[in-house]
């Protein structure tokens, strides 16, 4: 079994250090590293010459945006699974993709596989898990609920990975979870623990914008009456929770 884990990455050099070593580090040895820089100006380079004879395969040219270099990874991909761990996020420990492989020694690959994640800061940090659990069972529909699975603890079969699509600057990665899902005949839930997500923030102008896509996203994935009334159920989530901490405070 072969796992294409693929990293991109831009001027992000005090990060990427600790990604890679995450990667090259894993006691499982059947995996193709690939790593999509876009053209970085900070020592990038210099950290991937660093580790070159443990990279399979890497680019470094301007590109389009994060999207754009994750579709140059998955043109570049040719393992069973596809699996983005982009600068910043580490896989889980250095077992990770060994405990993956003996969870399905007595299954069929499975189209989707997918796990928890842990938070980190920028300094590597553990900030303890995801709020959002990912759910026992996992569907296209489970979407409809926001990104019940963070996109660094979500695997998807080479065959059926579809490319990112790139109106969406800042949330292609949930438009491409619903649809990869879409495709997805079976389903796995390893139960563990895959990766630590960089939680490094985004600005609120930014924020505003992803907002928006989601909503679009979802207004097409789910049509737009169920995805108006969900937000409405979110917002009223959202301030319950901020009166309730303010009460308790």
């Amino acid at each position: 079994m072969l796992f294409s884990i693929i990293t991109v990455t831009y001027n992000a050099s005090q990060w990427l250090e600790r990604t890679i070593q995450s990667i090259i580090s894993q006691s499982y040895p059947h995996i193709e590293y690939i790593i999509i820089d876009g053209n970085s100006s900070d020592g990038t380079l210099e950290i991937i010459k660093k580790y070159q004879t443990k990279i399979t395969h890497c680019i470094s040219e301007p590109d389009k945006g994060l999207y754009d270099a994750m579709n140059k990874g998955l043109k570049s991909a040719s393992g069973d699974y596809v699996w983005f761990i982009n600068a910043g996020d580490t896989l889980y420990s250095e077992t990770t993709i060994q405990e993956i492989v003996n969870k399905l020694e007595n299954e069929n690959l499975p189209d989707i596989v997918y796990g928890e994640t842990q938070i980190a800061d920028p300094q590597g940090n553990q900030l303890g898990m995801r709020r959002l659990k990912a759910p026992e069972k996992l569907s296209w529909k489970s979407f409809r609920m926001g990104m019940l699975v963070c996109h660094q603890s979500f695997l998807v079969k080479r065959t059926i990975a579809e490319f990112y699509d790139l109106q969406y600057r800042y949330t292609a990665d949930f438009d491409w979870c619903i649809r990869c899902m879409k495709k997805a005949d079976t389903v796995f839930n390893t139960h563990l623990i895959l990766s630590r997500f960089l939680e490094a923030g985004i600005s609120a102008a930014n924020r505003k914008e992803a907002l928006k896509e989601r909503y679009r996203i979802m207004c097409n994935h789910y049509g737009k009456i169920f995805t108006q009334i969900r937000h409405i159920w979110f917002a009223l989530r959202f301030y319950t929770a901020k009166w309730l901490k303010k009460s308790v405070s």
